[in-house]
């Protein structure tokens, strides 16, 4: 799952190497961190949110197949 994260971040975004996926738990769910360069956070989230949330989608449905709960935060 990480690594959907940071590939879909990374071909969002120009630099590339500052791309960062951190996990961390919640009781029983697992939240993913995305952090970018500061000034293209914007990309990341989109207009109105679109990107974002269809990254949060994503990560909630391959989440539910394995049997877990995921949500995305974006730093």
């Amino acid at each position: 799952m990480q690594d959907l994260i940071e590939y879909v971040a990374r071909s969002l975004v120009d630099d590339v190497d500052a791309v960062r996926v951190t996990v961390s738990r919640d009781r029983s769910m697992k939240i993913y961190k995305l952090a970018v360069a500061p000034g293209e956070t914007g990309r990341v989230i989109g207009k109105d949110g679109k990107i974002a949330n269809a990254l949060r989608v994503l990560i909630r449905v391959a989440a539910a197949r394995a049997g877990e709960q995921a949500t995305l935060k974006i730093m």
